[in-house]
């Protein structure tokens, strides 16, 4: 592996950021013990925080190293689409009509299974919520339905009172099937839209080698974990008087959607869009909610963080993968993402020339699938916690636990994918 001392440093402080997202509840307990300061721990105790933090240090020490010119022209070549797009997509998704719109879908399909079942109400949307919500990633992209299953569940699941192994392993099972139930289409999970036009794969190619693998494990998945925790979820509050909101105002938010998704890969338009959309809500406060400023911006730096310290892990990302054979790649792949961007993963593995169909399909099966195994292993992930974070202990979601969760939907993703 030919390196420069920049690289060296580059991947020393992506082990150093990684160990970070294990040891923020770690930064929160010191913050309760040193209100002095707590502000600070608090800080480094934010997961979102934690790669723009390291990005920092990285762009500090390459000024150090090579020159701040040099810096400015790393930073410069760097493409933040993502992070934008993410960023966006959070905002116009986290909205109270179409927030609306999809509990409204929800109940009427969690009507139909009561029905049909003789089940309550409570484990019926639980199910729907970790079944359908991440097949709509396919076709309103990954980020957009983690913003809708994280708020669906944080009103039906996270606001209450629960126990431990509710709050990580119903986390565990949406980040896996968020991150398998894009790969139905070419465009919406990251890992496939980084390969897909180098490689020429369509929809319906996406489709035929991961569609029915995918539904597969994710109704799997949702089911097992309704299964194991039905006892525990709260019957929604059907006295409550609902707001209804008017059919304009909800078809005006899903044109706002739509065109941020159509222009996902144009960050002049959906910032335009965006733009526009903030300006609509702030005109028309009526049916509006508080836009999620705050969660999409945390996110956002998170990803651009990733971009920076994960654009300099190729020296030693891509050898490996050279020498690996289709079944290795796909083992492979899923261990590496845990530790990098499966979307970063699968564009490195795009530069390896001369590669099988069969290393190809493996690549991106073993990325998609390790997808929930930690927070910056899919970038939806970082959207996820951003919103449901306040209701876990000390506000902090710890890693190893997630990765404890994710284990048992990651196998049966595994297991879809090879075995059907």
């Amino acid at each position: 592996m030919n390196f420069t001392p920049t690289e060296l440093g580059a991947s020393i402080i992506f082990t150093i950021a990684v160990l970070h997202t294990f040891c923020t509840g770690y930064f929160e307990s010191i913050a309760k013990k040193s209100p002095r300061h707590a502000g600070l721990w608090h800080l480094l105790g934010e997961v979102e925080i934690v790669f723009g933090f390291w990005a920092a240090i990285l762009v500090i020490f390459i000024s150090l190293n090579d020159g701040l010119a040099t810096a400015k022209d790393f930073l410069n070549k760097r493409n933040f689409t993502e992070p934008l797009f993410v960023f966006a997509i959070m905002i116009v998704a986290g909205t109270k009509p179409i927030l609306y719109f999809a509990t409204k879908i929800l109940h009427a399909l969690a009507t139909v299974l009561q029905y049909l079942l003789r089940i309550k109400s409570a484990p019926a949307l639980y199910f729907l919520t970790l079944a359908i919500t991440p097949l709509l990633g396919s076709v309103i992209t990954e980020p957009a339905a983690m913003t809708l299953a994280a708020f669906l569940l944080r009103d039906l699941v996270y606001r209450h009172k629960c126990s431990t192994a509710l709050l990580f392993g119903t986390l565990g099972v949406l980040f896996v099937n968020i991150s398998i139930g894009g790969t139905l289409t070419n465009f919406a999970a990251p890992p496939v839209l980084m390969v897909a036009s180098t490689w020429g794969w369509s929809s319906a190619f996406m489709f035929a080698n991961f569609g029915i693998e995918s539904c597969i494990a994710i109704f799997i998945n949702a089911l097992a974990v309704t299964l194991l925790f039905h006892r525990q979820l709260v019957e929604p509050n059907t006295d409550k008087k609902e707001v209804k909101i008017p059919l304009a105002v909800i078809s005006v938010h899903l044109l706002f959607l739509c065109g941020v998704v159509i222009f996902a890969h144009d960050p002049i338009i959906f910032t335009w869009i965006l733009l526009f959309f903030i300006g609509y809500t702030t005109a028309y406060p009526k049916h509006q909610s508080p836009l999620i400023l705050k969660e999409a911006l945390l996110v956002g730096f998170f990803l651009g963080g990733l971009v920076v310290v994960g654009s300099l892990q190729g020296w030693w990302l891509q050898p490996i993968l050279e020498r690996m054979s289709p079944t290795a790649v796909f083992y492979g792949s899923l261990v590496l993402t845990a530790f990098t961007d499966n979307a970063a993963l699968t564009y490195l593995g795009s530069l390896v020339t001369g590669t099988s169909p069969e290393f190809k399909l493996a690549l991106v099966g073993g990325a998609v699938a390790g997808g929930g195994l930690t927070v910056i292993a899919n970038a939806p992930n970082p959207a996820g916690i951003a919103i449901l974070r306040q209701h876990f202990p000390n506000g902090a979601v710890s890693a190893l636990y997630l990765l404890i969760a994710a284990i048992p939907p990651t196998i049966v993703a595994i297991l879809a994918y090879r075995l059907i």
